[in-house]
């Protein structure tokens, strides 16, 4: 529906449906319904509870939206088919190592943090350009797109738009933007990948630990 009031097709925008925190048996009935793709916070989280669901339903897709850390690298680069949070060197390096062992290659995806903000991972938006070139060139990954997180209690309109422009200048195919409470301005905006986890999921449970 918000696509085609943005006078976009449906296919054009995939529903990453995100299942952190919520166990399997809750995530089963979603899966029955027909969705394939579903996002994941924290590497650890997904790897306990994931190799199970896809063995049953192999053409499920798996996303990374959460912050990685280096040496989860190779769980990451095993387990997810997209991951979108490449946002510095470290991470980009280990990515780059573990797709030379491993030989599978997840598409990546680069964070913005579009509001400058100190405590959210993402690479500034004037860097953008710089690290997106570092990755292609100094360690040989792939760039697909980008992903950001505005500023909560903010018009997210801005945000996506400047991250629009990244993209567009980059030439990249992929903009992952948007979650429960936004992902129709989103979808407007141009995102090609929008997180839902509260309006598929409802209530989200508290993270252990």
């Amino acid at each position: 529906m918000a696509a085609g009031e943005a006078g976009r097709r449906p296919e054009d925008v995939i529903l990453v449906a995100v299942s952190k925190t919520f166990a399997a048996d809750a995530i089963r009935p979603v899966i029955a319904a027909g969705q394939r793709v579903f996002g994941e916070n924290r590497v650890q989280e997904a790897r306990a509870k994931w190799p199970e669901l896809v063995a049953g339903t192999p053409d499920i897709a798996l996303h990374l939206i959460g912050p990685l850390q280096s040496n989860k690298a190779g769980d990451a680069v095993a387990l997810f088919d997209v991951i979108h949070s490449v946002d510095r060197d470290r991470i980009a390096g280990a990515i780059a190592d573990e797709i030379g062992k491993q030989g599978r290659r997840p598409k990546l995806l680069v964070q913005v943090n579009t509001g400058a903000e100190p405590q959210k991972a993402g690479v500034l938006p004037e860097e953008a350009d710089a690290f997106v070139a570092r990755c292609r060139e100094v360690h040989g990954l792939s760039i697909e797109g980008l992903m950001c997180i505005p500023p909560a209690g903010e018009n997210p309109g801005p945000h996506f738009a400047l991250l629009g422009e990244i993209r567009k200048r980059l030439g990249l195919p992929f903009l992952s933007m948007g979650m429960s409470g936004d992902f129709e301005k989103a979808v407007a905006f141009g995102a090609t990948h929008v997180r839902v986890g509260s309006a598929i999921f409802g209530h989200r449970p508290p993270a252990a630990g």
